[in-house]
Parts: structure tokens; C-alpha cells; sequence
């Protein structure tokens, strides 16, 4: 993270990004001495409201991140900036998209965790989107001309207020990643699963394991067992909401390749929502690390990340077998990536994390499950690039 101090004195000069969080209200405008340079502008944390109008001065920039600010509308000057490829306005208060804030070299939108009702019709000329983040606002509807926007891969539309799902999604022709959970038109799904709760006051909670985007794993035991805790950080995660992911977990009962839920937590002194998972063996780490700025929908893998062919069929045939299992139970992962596959040198191989899981309607089915099977072929074609 950068300082205030640095920027205006110089410091950061020929920057390509600045991390700027420091409670500002107004946009520093010492920022434009980096215009020849600047493609990354992270502002998030602040408490800013406005952008200058000629923030296009910026002509190289690529990315502005703006969560945690109060925004109530998405700026219109967003849409001037040639080069902008990724906006992120998380958890802010946005009530509303003006029609002009969406430049149309736009690779990917969040705006997760706000207030928003609808979207532009003119979001459907951004022809090069490809990631959609809108859980937790207020939508009823997504616009028809959503279908122009060809290029989408992933889709989180969880925790808005949706009647049914929208059509225009299923018709999408790349569309591998979508969570809908949440929704009125999935509630009473949701309310059905089985929800085996665990006292807290069983556990002994010990180490942190880990951390993602929606919570923290600690290592613990209940009784004579060791098992994995997962604590929820917040309610709306960028997939979705904490009970959503709850209730699939269990729903999707046991199968081998499947990371083991044993229950809910109850009784937690803060009233966190939270897991209690399977403790992994160590020898088992994550295939791949999430998508990067650049490659946005796809996963990372380590330049020396090579597998036997005999190690690529186990892990591609057990996370097939997986998902196909989920789905049999009227599920879908939402999110079958390398980055939720942890493995082993054998090729044994465990898929985990429910946070985009959605239940399953019977009349869209048969177009979920096509949109499943195309991250599955995502997977099945990473592992073949990295087979020897």
C-alpha cells in the first residue's frame, strides 16, 4: 500500500500501479502525474463519493478498484477511459449505472454487495465482457441485451431479488461459472436441505490453515476427530451469502473426490456463520491459483506444473465424477476451477468450496448442466496443455 505522502512528493514517479487507501474524501489530484504510466488505480478503503470528470487523462489506464467507498452511482466518466478493462466498486452504496459509465473495452465488472435495481440496456454493447460480478444488490431482471455480450464466462447474480432465473443467461455460449443462489425463485430449495448442526462449544479450535474470499480455516477438533473449521468473514461474499453455501454443502452429500461437510456450526459467541469440514491431509495442495488481473476467468498455474498422463486422468476422471455426483443431487458447483481442486502425486484429487452452488430448478436443468460441463472442459484442457 502507498502513501499519500509518497504520491505527492514524487516518489512514485513512472508507477504503472498505485494502492491508495488513507480515508480520503477527495481524489488526489497529484494522481494525473503518473498519466504516462498508470494502468492499475486501486482506491478502495477510502471515502470517496466522486471521480474527476477528466479522469481520462489517464490514458493508459486498465483497472480501477473502488470498494469500500460511498459511491451511490457508478461514474459516468468510467466510460470515457478508452483503455479500462477491469472496474471493481464493491460495497459501496450504488444505487444506479448510468448508460455512459460502461467503456466498451469493459473485461470485467463488480459491483457486488450494493443497491442496485437495474442494469443499462447498453451493458450488452460491451462485447468483450467476461466476468459479471453482481451478487448482493437488488435486481429483479437483467436486460435482454445481456445476449450481446458474447465473451461472458462467469456470472454472479446470488442475494438479488429474482423471480426466476433470467433466461438471457442459459443462451450465453461461454458461460462455464454462474451462482444464482439466494434468490426468491431458489428459497424454497434452499429452506429443504438438511442442515446438521455442531455446538461450538465442542470444538477446540486451533491454528488458521488458510484464508479465501469468503472465510478463514482453522484446524480443530470435535471429539476424537480432526477436522477443519471454516468461519465465515462476512454476508455477502462476491459469490454469495454464508447459508446458501451452508445448505449446499450438506446437500451435497459424501462422495470421494468431494471435500467432506460434517455440519453447521450453532452457538457461535459472535453468531458467525460457519462449517466444520474434513482436516485435508498435507500432501494435498491446490491445483492452480485463481485467475490473475490478466487472465480474469482463468486460473494460474505454476510455470513448472506438469502432470503424467496417468495423474491427469485421476484428477480430470475424479472431478468429473464429482460434479456429476453434485448434479445428480440438483446441484450445480458454480465454480469448478483448478483453484478448488486440491490434489496429491498420486492424482487423487478433492473439489471443495460450495460459496457459487446453486440448487437446481427441473426446468432449467438440462442448460445448467451444459454450462457445468463447460468448465469441466475448461479443467480437462488445462490438464492436457500441462500433460508430458
Amino acid at each position: 500500500m502507498h502513501t499519500l505522502q509518497q504520491l505527492q512528493s514524487g516518489q512514485l514517479a513512472g508507477m504503472t500501479r498505485l494502492d491508495l487507501g488513507c480515508n480520503l474524501s477527495q481524489f488526489p489530484r497529484e494522481i494525473f502525474e503518473l498519466a504516462d504510466t498508470l494502468e492499475v488505480l486501486n482506491l478502495s478503503g477510502n471515502q470517496l463519493s466522486t471521480l474527476p470528470d477528466d479522469l481520462p487523462r489517464l490514458k493508459k489506464l486498465k483497472i480501477i478498484f473502488c470498494s469500500n467507498n460511498d459511491f451511490t452511482e457508478l461514474p459516468a466518466v468510467l466510460g470515457q477511459c478508452e483503455q479500462l478493462e477491469m472496474i471493481g466498486f464493491r460495497a459501496n452504496r450504488i444505487q444506479t449505472i448510468p448508460a455512459t459509465a460502461l467503456p466498451l473495452s469493459l473485461r470485467a465488472l463488480t459491483l457486488t454487495d450494493n443497491h442496485i435495481t437495474t442494469l443499462p440496456d447498453e451493458i450488452g454493447h460491451c462485447a468483450q465482457l467476461q466476468k459479471l460480478m453482481l451478487a448482493g444488490n437488488r435486481l429483479t431482471a437483467l436486460p435482454a441485451s445481456l445476449a450481446g455480450c458474447s465473451q461472458l464466462e462467469l456470472i454472479r447474480i446470488a442475494a438479488n431479488r429474482f423471480a426466476a432465473l433470467p433466461e438471457v443467461v442459459l443462451h450465453l455460449p461461454r458461460l462455464a461459472w454462474l451462482a444464482y443462489a439466494g434468490n426468491p425463485f431458489c428459497a424454497e430449495l434452499e429452506r429443504r436441505a438438511a442442515m446438521h448442526q455442531i455446538d461450538w462449544n465442542e470444538l477446540e479450535i486451533g491454528v488458521k490453515l488458510g484464508e479465501g474470499a469468503s472465510g478463514q480455516i482453522y484446524q480443530a477438533r470435535h471429539g476424537a476427530n480432526h477436522v477443519a473449521v471454516k468461519l465465515f468473514k462476512s454476508a455477502v461474499t462476491s459469490d454469495g451469502i454464508p447459508h446458501c453455501e451452508i445448505a449446499a454443502s450438506l446437500a451435497a452429500g459424501a462422495h470421494p473426490n468431494l471435500i467432506a461437510v460434517h455440519g453447521q456450526i450453532a452457538n457461535h459467541p459472535e453468531g458467525s456463520d460457519a462449517l466444520v469440514l474434513d482436516l485435508i491431509a498435507p500432501n494435498y495442495t491446490p491445483l492452480a491459483q485463481p485467475p490473475s488481473l490478466a487472465s480474469c476467468t482463468r486460473d494460474i498455474y505454476h510455470a513448472s506444473t506438469t502432470f503424467t498422463p496417468a495423474q491427469a486422468e485421476a484428477i480430470y476422471e475424479g472431478i468429473a465424477s464429482a460434479v456429476n455426483h453434485i448434479n445428480s443431487r440438483g446441484l450445480i458447483h458454480g465454480d469448478v476451477y483448478a483453484h478448488n481442486v486440491l490434489c496429491n502425486q498420486d492424482g487423487g484429487a478433492l473439489l471443495g468450496d460450495f460459496g457459487a452452488a446453486s440448487f437446481c430448478s427441473p426446468v432449467h436443468r438440462q442448460a445448467l448442466l451444459e454450462i457445468e460441463q463447460r468448465a469441466l472442459a475448461h479443467l480437462h484442457a488445462e490438464l492436457s496443455a500441462r500433460t508430458i
